[in-house]
């Protein structure tokens, strides 16, 4: 294991999630599409910290945030071993996919994967997403149990343009506040970072 993936992962340690009820039947996630900027070729540097690239000293552009949360069932139990990608654009509405196009920056991974621990947690460093062309800002989620596969995308509370978001118009509207969630500073992390919880129930 890198120093890089050994410092991020000791931050875990500790950390205080929000889990979700145990309902009977909890409602699966909505899925969303995959699509058209799901890396072509998995990055040789793909863990969980997006905001730094392995031989390149530098940090990404952005607003640093910390996203995290646990994998659940929909009998409410806490799904270990779940493995979880996440993808976005960069700070400059860059894909880092060679159809996207246009300058990226060198010092942000664009993808990034995880394996949920005992609990069913997982935590990202990444950045607060944002706009790019025709989208709401989003971050691509992926998540692997077996043989069963939830995507879908989470977006940011407050952005006006959700509401004209095509996508998350096309969620139900009962369930598409489960997709929206708060991007909030956090005074317990250094330089302003924000924080973003996310429990996503899959099927």
């Amino acid at each position: 294991m890198n120093t890089k993936r050994r410092a991020f992962l000791s931050k875990l340690t500790g950390l205080t999630l929000f889990s979700v009820p145990c309902f009977a039947r909890a409602m699966v996630t909505p899925s969303q599409s995959l699509g058209p900027f799901y890396p072509s070729k998995i990055p040789l540097d793909s863990d969980a910290d997006l905001t730094v690239v392995s031989g390149r000293d530098g940090r990404a552009t952005g607003e640093i945030t910390n996203l995290y949360g646990q994998v659940f069932s929909t009998d409410g139990e806490p799904v270990p071993d779940a493995r979880i990608e996440i993808w976005q654009c960069d700070a400059f509405s860059a894909y880092h996919h060679p159809r996207a196009g246009g300058g990226i920056d060198p010092y942000f991974q664009g993808f990034g994967q995880t394996t949920t621990d005992n609990r069913g947690r997982y935590r990202f460093k990444t950045i607060k997403p944002v706009a790019y062309p025709g989208r709401a800002p989003h971050i691509h989620f992926r998540v692997l149990v077996g043989s069963r596969e939830l995507v879908t995308q989470v977006y940011v509370q407050g952005d006006p343009s959700n509401k004209h978001d095509f996508l998350l118009k096309a969620v139900p509207e009962s369930a598409r506040q489960t997709l929206i969630i708060p991007f909030v500073k956090d005074s317990a992390l250094p330089r302003g970072e924000l924080t973003a919880v996310f429990n996503p129930t899959i099927g």
